[in-house]
């Protein structure tokens, strides 16, 4: 597939790839003219199986010729081709995603003929559902490394990003297709009317002279409006086309791995901005203790413990400090890097700050990272003053502030039990059953 791109547009290589492919790509050749028409099925399963390990096999040789790799790191990408789930492999290796970081990060990247960003369009392009989640698992580092490109351009060196953005328009392009012009709607409730859950304080009653359908209409919201086909990433349109990428990682991130997350968090803390005492507008206050002869007293007089019991936020952020939130890929991550944030972008980036802050399987790295990053944003949103912003924000920190607490009081409680022991392992609870009546 021909990747150059005219004029540092990337819509050639993304109208075009139907008439060029690459020699040594396993892209397979695409039907009625569209580069995201798969491939007729087979009526074989076993071929079909047999050729998409072939196909992912492919795709990870070829990623290993690409990466400036040693040769004990080049074993390790080989062995993850001779797996029986090659494609799963790869996207659950941390070695192979953190020599892709790298690799990608460098100042040359994202051009349009960069390699890798050649080898990320391509493997989307297939139908292997797993090599769209390896794809999928890269996008905060691309997005990351494009939008502060974007917004920090260099002076001394300007590099072409059609690379990126021609990845960017393949997931946007995808999504389009899937809505097939359709909005997202949600169906909002009617607080006038009796539910099962509540009964209304004061009911609209029906006018027995109207037909009453006003009444019972249902009220319809829309999170996001038809997409329009796009052929470049114009200014107008780029945030709405990253927000449309990452609205597609939001759908799989239950299955993307946990340093894809991470990075996530950390990216999104950078976008926010500097940090400031807004982060901290809804985490408790150490209360002030007097020492005595005996302990120590607040100023009530009652006797506390002889350590004074800090916030459980405080914690978090010094554990998020020591995992580097600070520092970014590019150089000049030490001054503010911050970047505009409307809602069209910054709705996708709440959705997934959501998973990653109450995701019950997600890891305490993850959490904490997410914790910070969503306190970033609000001090953000306060000073823009973004009301849509400060409501979503000030909601997920509350839920978390609470999530936490319970944890800890739940803790306390089994500490405190009598005859209690750590290392007893404790008796399963039951499931809640939900009553619900027909």
């Amino acid at each position: 597939m021909d990747f150059n791109v005219r004029r540092g547009s990337p819509s050639s290589s993304a109208s075009s790839s139907d008439h060029h492919h690459h020699p040594n790509s396993s892209t397979p050749h695409h039907q009625n003219g569209h580069p995201f028409s798969s491939p007729s099925p087979t009526s074989d399963p076993m071929h079909s199986w047999w050729e998409s390990i072939s196909k992912a096999r492919t795709r990870i040789h070829i990623l290993s010729s690409l990466l400036p790799v040693d040769e004990e790191s080049s074993l390790s990408l080989s062995s993850l081709a001779d797996t029986d789930r090659p494609a799963r492999s790869l996207l659950l290796s941390s070695a192979a995603y953190f020599l892709f970081s790298s690799a990608l990060s460098s100042p040359s990247s994202g051009s349009g003929d960069d390699p890798l960003c050649q080898w990320l369009y391509e493997t989307f392009l297939s139908s292997d559902p797993d090599l769209r989640l390896v794809v999928l698992s890269f996008l905060p580092l691309l997005t990351s490394l494009y939008l502060h490109r974007i917004h920090h351009a260099s002076s001394s060196a300007s590099v072409s990003l059609a690379g990126f953005e021609a990845v960017l328009l393949a997931l946007y392009s995808s999504e389009t297709k899937a809505r097939n012009g359709k909005p997202i709607t949600i169906s909002i409730p009617d607080l006038s009317q009796p539910s099962l859950y509540h009964s209304p304080r004061n009911p609209i009653k029906s006018n027995p002279n109207s037909a009453g359908s006003q009444v019972n209409k249902p009220l319809v919201g829309v999170l996001s409006p038809p997409l329009e086909p796009q052929i470049a990433v114009k200014s107008t349109k780029r945030a709405c086309i990253v927000g449309v990428a990452l609205d597609c990682y939001y759908k799989q991130i239950s299955q993307m791995p946990s340093w894809s997350k991470l990075d996530f968090c950390k990216f999104t803390a950078v976008w926010a901005g500097q940090d400031c005492p807004c982060t901290s507008d809804f985490d408790k206050k150490p209360e002030i203790f007097v020492e005595n002869n005996h302990g120590f007293k607040n100023e009530d007089g009652f006797e506390e413990d002889q350590r004074v019991k800090f916030s459980e936020i405080e914690n978090v952020t010094g554990r998020v400090k020591n995992l580097d939130i600070e520092n970014d890929n590019s150089k000049d991550a030490s001054l503010d890097a911050r970047i505009p944030l409307p809602w069209e972008l910054l709705q996708p980036i709440l959705r997934i700050l959501g998973h990653c802050l109450l995701g019950p399987l997600n890891v305490e790295e993850v959490k904490d990272a997410a914790s910070v990053a969503l306190r970033r944003l609000y001090a953000r949103a306060s000073h823009d003053l973004v009301q849509q912003a400060i409501l979503a924000t000030r909601s997920l920190i509350q839920l978390d502030n609470r999530e936490r607490e319970a944890v800890k009081a739940a803790a306390a409680t089994t500490a405190s039990a009598p005859g209690s022991n750590a290392n007893t392992p404790s008796k399963a609870k039951k499931p809640e059953i939900l009553l619900v009546s027909k």
